[in-house]
């Protein structure tokens, strides 16, 4: 019962409220409805084009054309719109197509650029591929502004320019990529042939002595001993062959013993023959060697001086001496024989000397050919990959001439839209309606907590403890009627007239207003 007492007392409250206070309520509420609407509805309206643009990919595989320009789409583009959205594009469009009129009057040409770039906007559509990665098959290219012609204009020439300014991207990186491998080219053949000039210089300096050369000189030093030897066996023979023609000269001059130039040419012939057996065993550097070198080189000199003393005095031997003339011409020869076989002889050694010191010098040139020749493959592997690289981007070079590499393509242009994006009127208004009622809810909660008056006997009873004895009702008089009815009047003139200054107050800071409908457009995002 106490329970239904209250609610029954806070209901009887509320009306009492509502009755005193009701012209107010619907005052601040009519007043603020009406600014709230009158503002939505005299709001410019927004407009706002979109243009698709399709990413096409490379026509030619990239099994035979390798592209040269690489890397993420997103980036590219967003190279794209900063070259696009700086500042000589985006003056001349303004200019072009007479953009921003009103600010175009007081604003500078910065805060135009600024303004037009924050009423660009830029989408990308985007599909799931393997491994969770996104790859961009398109993106819309949209603008707003108040007049839905020229927002179409704008949108379809920002997509021309992505076209356009795509092309001469990718061409411009193809170019610049195939000079820069140019000039890396020519650098990697300049040190290609300073490289090989290095190792021929080398090889011509130490032919012969060359690492791979090792076998074929071995081989040749066998060559040449085998000579050698079958050297040293022909004088052996051809000394056995004077030693035998010098003692027949001696039987037939009729002497028991040689003596005088055949003699000491049968001893450097005997000499010879024991040389020539210990060249076979031992080296040049042999003391017994090198004893019986300097013994015959003595020797020649004793019969090459006795024969020059000897020659003007000797006189022709008369036809009864053909025979030991023909002995004598018989030993000449196997003198010249020998004499050619040690000239052979010495060649032979000196041939040998010249393969045995390539030989020894092998090693020393293996250490140094390597690293040479490693500089070398090196400069020649750089060169070849420099080649194809450069042969590749002239394919890519001409495959972005002729547009054949990855494109951009208008798919739908922006068409003038039929509807306002922003404002949302319907919303406005629905929130105007709310911020009116707890506006005017709030207005007659402040009036009756400013309001001291007493309305009832039971708020005087609460307020003092002295006894009401008795209440006079209001008495209301013809002069009192009158009264009121003309305040009611001049109210009601009031609160016209304050409707229609609102009114013309919202038009006056609604009309053009493009600031605030972005803002709340911001504000609902």
């Amino acid at each position: 019962m106490e329970d239904q007492a209250r609610r029954g007392y806070g209901f009887d409250l509320m009306l009492a409220v509502w009755a005193r206070r009701k012209w107010l309520a619907a005052l601040v509420f009519v007043w603020a409805l009406a600014a709230v609407v009158s503002v939505t509805m005299f709001l410019p309206d927004i407009y706002r084009a979109k243009a698709t643009v399709l990413v096409e990919r490379q026509q030619v595989p990239e099994v035979f054309v390798r592209p040269s320009v690489t890397g993420e789409l997103k980036a590219r583009l967003e190279t794209l719109s900063q070259e696009i959205l700086s500042r000589s594009p985006l003056m001349n469009l303004i200019t072009h197509l007479d953009l921003y009129p009103d600010l175009r009057q007081g604003a500078s040409p910065e805060s135009l650029i600024e303004r037009m770039r924050r009423d660009i906007q830029l989408e990308f559509k985007e599909v799931d591929q393997r491994w969770g990665r996104e790859t961009t098959i398109a993106f819309t290219l949209s603008y707003r502004g108040r007049d839905p012609q020229i927002v179409a204009q704008v949108a379809n020439a920002l997509a021309s320019f992505y076209v356009e300014e795509n092309v001469k991207l990718r061409e411009r990186q193809a170019s610049g990529t195939v000079e820069f491998l140019r000039a890396q080219l020519e650098e990697a053949k300049k040190r290609l042939d300073a490289e090989e000039r290095r190792v021929a210089e080398f090889k011509m300096r130490y032919l012969g002595e060359l690492p791979h050369q090792v076998t074929a000189n071995l081989a040749a030093l066998e060559r040449l001993n085998a000579q050698l030897r079958l050297n040293s066996d022909k004088q052996i023979r051809a000394m056995e062959r004077q030693e035998a023609l010098v003692k027949q000269l001696t039987e037939a001059g009729g002497t028991g013993s040689p003596s005088g130039p055949d003699a000491t040419a049968a001893r450097i012939a005997k000499l010879n023959r024991e040389l020539a057996e210990l060249r076979t065993r031992f080296t040049e550097k042999y003391p017994d060697v090198i004893r019986l070198k300097a013994e015959i080189a003595a020797l020649e000199r004793q019969l090459t001086e006795t024969t020059l003393e000897g020659s003007p005095k000797t006189e022709p031997a008369p036809p009864a001496d053909f025979p030991l003339r023909r002995l004598k011409d018989a030993l000449s020869q196997v003198e010249a024989e020998i004499k050619g076989l040690k000239d052979e002889e010495k060649a032979l050694r000196q041939a040998i000397a010249t393969y045995e010191r390539r030989v020894e010098n092998a090693p020393r040139r293996e250490q140094e050919f390597p690293g040479l020749l490693r500089d070398y493959e090196t400069a020649k592997e750089l060169y070849a990959s420099l080649l194809k690289r450069y042969e590749e981007a002239q394919l890519a070079e001409s495959m972005e001439q002729h547009q054949k590499g990855e494109q951009f393509r208008i798919l739908d242009p922006a068409i003038p839209p039929k509807e306002p994006q922003e404002p949302n009127r319907f919303r406005l208004i629905l929130l105007g309606l709310m911020f009116s009622l707890g506006l005017a809810a709030g207005a007659v909660v402040l009036a009756e907590k400013l309001d001291t008056s007493f309305h009832s006997v039971d708020d005087l009873r609460a307020f003092t403890k002295v006894p009401v004895l008795v209440s006079i009702p209001r008495i209301i008089t013809e002069a009192d009627a009158s009264r009121r009815r003309w305040r009611l009047g001049l109210g009601a003139a009031a609160a016209l007239l304050g409707l229609v200054l609102i009114v013309a107050a919202s038009y006056s800071f609604a009309q053009g207003n493009e600031q605030l409908v972005l803002m709340l457009a911001r504000g609902r995002s």
